[in-house]
């Protein structure tokens, strides 16, 4: 294999002048401060598995860079676009209190960024803490554009033992071609995208790969110190199973919220979904110093899909010799401990673990009682061929996604400039159905010949603010059922209730965890099943919900979420900054 591998040896991160509190920090020991960042949208030659393409990039950077702030900051991001071609970036998982302008989804909250064009985002960081990601939010971007976001607390950490360095692993996608010819070509014939050709970690592939024994991800480690690994997916149509050869890891933290900490073999993580583990380097490695680390994906769809695995190293140092030896060859056994890509009793078990702190200094503020309960239905749909037009999907039919039937249609304006400025226009309406449009069996229907045609507009639901506000989210078995990772922009809910097969609005509120749930902004409906969530609807502005595997979202598998201004000015959204980018 030869000893052309990226070597990476662990350090405490410090990035944009950051310093990790320690277990001994306090709050009063750091000052609040503004920080400020440059992001330059840029085209850069990157080589992977035989391939060389442009491919666009922050900074030049793939990943991009890390973004590195502490609790309470208020941040800015400059971001110029250097390319002809549209771009926005949305911080996912930051709240955006009242600040929506910079939440980043195209025509939702804002118009593109066009090319040499400049946009500043500005938001502040308030009453979070830990890994998050940032990412673009125009089209298939996503597939290169992306990094982590961390947000390092005033407190002390709520766990142990403590970590003596961290090490942040973002899993993605690597395609050959093109990646908006992949989209494109989706879109236009309605059949199912090109599947990816690799996955990454840290954007390498791993020697799994053709030509990427060069292109492998080794981290390094002394024994007997812990390690925080800050767990990002950044895939843009895949769940992935992740672990590590012989090593247990404990769950601490998802999408920046302190949980029970439980000791775990492997996880499953949806994209957009960030899981924090630590890590202690405790066994004995054999004379290469290495333990495999792997990701591969958890199938639960028909479609066609990237069956391929990526591994990276876990190398313990020899404290004997400074010099670091590759692998033999072949070193490719995957973990023992890596669930098989079906395994969905272990994305089950695992998801049941999940559970917020809920101590007095990080209370669990769960709605007990709701204001409003939207039930609605997350589809696969085929519609037919409209005349004299070529379509690829199943039986010469196109592919859409709906939730309730409507098939999401991104405006050609903001919607919340429109919502601001009270603009009355035909573009969107506030008439999303709370329920589904007729009640029927939707785990058990026939996947291919009932009520698959759906309806498109650009449908929101609207509440006033502070609604305590319950989604239940059903998967159908339209084409086929799947496991869906839905986030919610502008605001963490908390994951009340799960099941398989329908939801009974009867029975299984009866069975919600209203002590505990796990909170996130993105939350993996179950292949099958349903997920209650509830939210509190604090946050005034145009929020967008959307399934994160991207071709359903191109597909309309997504709503828009209106919370009216409430009564106080701190109630209320705030106005639009002078550069936000026209239509």
């Amino acid at each position: 294999m030869g000893s052309s591998y990226v070597i990476l040896t662990v350090t405490l991160l410090l990035l944009a002048g950051f310093l990790p509190p320690s277990s001994s920090a306090s709050s009063s020991s750091l000052t609040r401060t503004s920080q400020r960042f440059q992001f330059n949208v840029e085209w850069k030659n990157v080589s992977r598995l035989c391939h060389t393409k442009p491919v666009l990039t922050v900074n030049g950077e793939f990943p991009g860079p890390t973004i590195a702030v502490h609790e309470g900051d208020n941040v800015e991001v400059k971001v110029t676009n250097n390319v002809a071609r549209n771009t926005t970036i949305h911080w996912h998982g930051i709240r955006q209190l009242r600040t929506g302008w910079a939440d980043g989804p195209a025509y939702i909250t804002q118009c593109p960024i066009r090319g040499g064009q400049s946009y500043t985002y500005k938001f502040s960081v308030i009453e979070q803490r830990g890994t998050l990601l940032w990412h673009a939010h125009f089209s298939w971007q996503r597939a290169s554009i992306y990094g982590a976001f961390i947000i390092y607390p005033r407190m002390p950490y709520p766990f142990s033992p403590p970590f003596q360095a961290e090490v942040p692993i973002i899993f993605g996608e690597w395609w050959n071609g093109d990646i908006e010819v992949v989209e494109n070509e989706m879109m236009r014939y309605g059949g199912g995208p090109n599947s990816s050709d690799a996955y990454t970690i840290n954007g390498l592939p791993g020697p799994l790969y053709p030509c990427s024994n060069k292109d492998t991800f080794i981290q390094t480690v002394e024994h007997g110190k812990t390690y925080l690994l800050r767990i990002i997916n950044a895939a843009l149509n895949n769940e992935l199973f992740f672990a590590v050869a012989n090593h247990t890891m404990i769950v601490v933290e998802i999408d920046a919220v302190y949980t029970k900490p439980f000791t775990t073999t492997s996880l499953m993580i949806a994209p957009g979904q960030t899981t924090n583990l630590l890590l202690t380097a405790n066994q004995v490695p054999d004379s290469s110093g290495m333990f495999v680390m792997a990701a591969r994906p958890y199938l639960t769809s028909v479609f066609p899909f990237d069956n391929s695995t990526t591994i990276g190293f876990l190398k313990y140092k020899d404290t004997r010799t400074k010099k670091i030896e590759p692998p033999p060859t072949p070193y490719t056994s995957l973990p023992y401990n890596l669930p098989k890509m079906e395994d969905t009793a272990f994305a089950t078990q695992f998801e049941k673990k999940l559970r917020s702190l809920a101590s007095a200094q990080y209370p669990c503020n769960v709605p007990k009682n709701i204001d409003k309960r939207v039930i609605t239905t997350i589809s696969l749909n085929l519609q037919d061929c409209p005349v004299n037009q070529t379509c690829k999907g199943y039986a010469g039919k196109r592919f859409f996604a709906s939730m309730n039937n409507q098939s999401f249609v991104h405006p050609s304006m903001s919607i919340l400039q429109c919502h601001y400025r009270n603009l009355t226009t035909s573009s969107y309406s506030s008439n999303f159905p709370e329920k589904p449009l007729s009640a029927f069996d939707y785990t058990g229907v026939n996947p291919l010949t009932q009520n698959m045609n759906t309806e498109f507009g650009t449908k929101l639901l609207e509440v006033p603010y502070g609604t305590k506000l319950e989604i239940v989210l059903q998967d159908t078995s339209f084409l086929n059922v799947e496991n869906h990772p839905i986030h919610v922009h502008g605001h963490n809910f908390f994951i009340v209730g799960r099941g398989f097969g329908n939801f009974d609005a009867a029975k299984d509120p009866k069975h919600y965890n209203l002590l505990d749930p796990p909170e996130r902004n993105t939350v993996a409906v179950p292949t099958g099943g349903w997920a209650a969530i509830r939210i509190n609807a604090d946050n005034p502005g145009v929020w967008f919900i959307h399934c994160h595997l991207e071709e359903h979202t191109s597909w309309g598998l997504a709503m828009g979420f209106i919370v009216k201004s409430g009564r106080d000015p701190s109630q209320c959204l705030l106005p639009p900054p002078e550069d936000l980018p026209p239509c």
